[in-house]
């Protein structure tokens, strides 16, 4: 499973010019399931996820988590985090997770997300989305957990 996560101010998503997913200071989480990906895998994603200390603290160190400044999740599905750039020019995407797996695993990931925090958004799988953002810092961090 990778991830990508955006610490922001702020963050949202539309679907066809609504907006179905918005938070204020948090992280946006890009999620992509891959083959071979388990119900485990997304748990072990997202509690380090929880517990990444990528927020300020009083003197200005990152060493603060989401949860310490009670931020937002805001969890958007992004298949193309599986892109394989290798072979050419073209991204071959056989990486990912099948379509129903990934809708499955994404789902899980947004529940158990919800169950383990106070304020989770989504996106919507599959769908043709923008994301607005204001990127704190920037800080951008890549993320991958596998089976192994």
């Amino acid at each position: 499973m990778k991830a990508v996560l955006q610490r922001v101010r702020e963050a949202r998503v539309e679907v066809e010019g609504a907006v179905i997913g918005q938070i204020g200071q948090g992280l946006l989480v890009l999620l992509c399931a891959e083959q071979g990906d388990t119900d485990a895998v997304a748990d072990r994603l997202l509690a380090k996820v929880l517990k990444l200390r990528i927020f300020a603290d009083d003197a200005g160190k990152m060493n603060r988590s989401v949860q310490d400044v009670g931020g937002g999740l805001l969890v958007v599905s992004q298949f193309t985090l599986a892109a394989d750039v290798s072979g050419g020019n073209r991204p071959s995407f056989s990486g990912a997770a099948a379509s129903e797996e990934g809708r499955r695993l994404y789902d899980y990931f947004v529940a158990q997300a919800r169950a383990a925090h106070p304020v989770v958004q989504a996106g919507q799988f599959a769908a043709d989305m923008q994301v607005h953002l204001v990127n704190d810092g920037p800080v951008t961090i890549p993320m991958a957990m596998s089976a192994a």
